[in-house]
């Protein structure tokens, strides 16, 4: 029987390139893979991109209100689908974690998610907190803090200082936003640091 998948990490964990050798490696083998991305990711419009500058378009964007089964079950009537990945899948709607959970068990096609577990305030993201109960499969994929710690957290700056509330998506906007992978530690350090102002 097929499975989802949730592999996560903070962010520059190579979540992105880890999904990319993935497509490489079924492709390389003949087989088709779908590739899907969450429409509310902005960042790259229809188009996956690594930190290490390999980029590739994705077959379908998800918007809130799509069926994400549906979408996959398009692409089976045209190629036969070995898997299913999908990047950014913190952004994706718990229904279509549902959604994707019964393309592994009913469809019998793999299913590999990656994406982030918490956001910048440490909260879960609602596809995470799905994924993190629903898959069959969960593993970490690790980076490494500013002080050589493993990293767990995403800091947010704005225009370079560290911020701990707002709104949990803002990918794109007015002001220079950032993230910096960091370890318990140096997070409540920042997050100390923000409150004394």
């Amino acid at each position: 029987m097929a499975k989802l998948y949730f592999r996560y990490g903070a962010m520059n964990s190579g979540k992105t390139t880890a999904l990319m050798q993935v497509a490489f490696n079924y492709e390389e083998r003949g087989m088709h893979i779908v590739l899907l991305k969450p429409s509310s990711d902005t960042k790259g419009k229809d188009v996956v991109v690594s930190r290490l500058g390999i980029e590739r378009k994705v077959d379908a964007l998800l918007a809130d209100n799509d069926d994400a089964r549906k979408i996959v079950k398009s692409f089976c009537q045209e190629k036969d689908v070995s898997c299913v990945l999908v990047d950014e899948a913190q952004f994706l709607t718990t229904k279509q974690v549902e959604e994707l959970l019964k393309v592994a068990i009913l469809d019998d096609i793999p299913v590999i998610c990656y994406g982030l577990r918490v956001d910048f305030r440490r909260e879960g993201f609602p596809g995470s907190t799905r994924l993190l109960l629903l898959a069959h499969s969960i593993e970490e994929l690790k980076t490494i803090c500013r002080c050589g710690r493993k990293a767990i957290f995403n800091g947010r700056m704005v225009n370079g200082k560290f911020v701990f509330s707002g709104k949990q998506i803002a990918i794109e906007g007015e002001d220079k936003v950032t993230y910096e992978s960091l370890c318990g530690q140096c997070y409540e350090r920042e997050l100390n640091k923000a409150r004394q102002k």
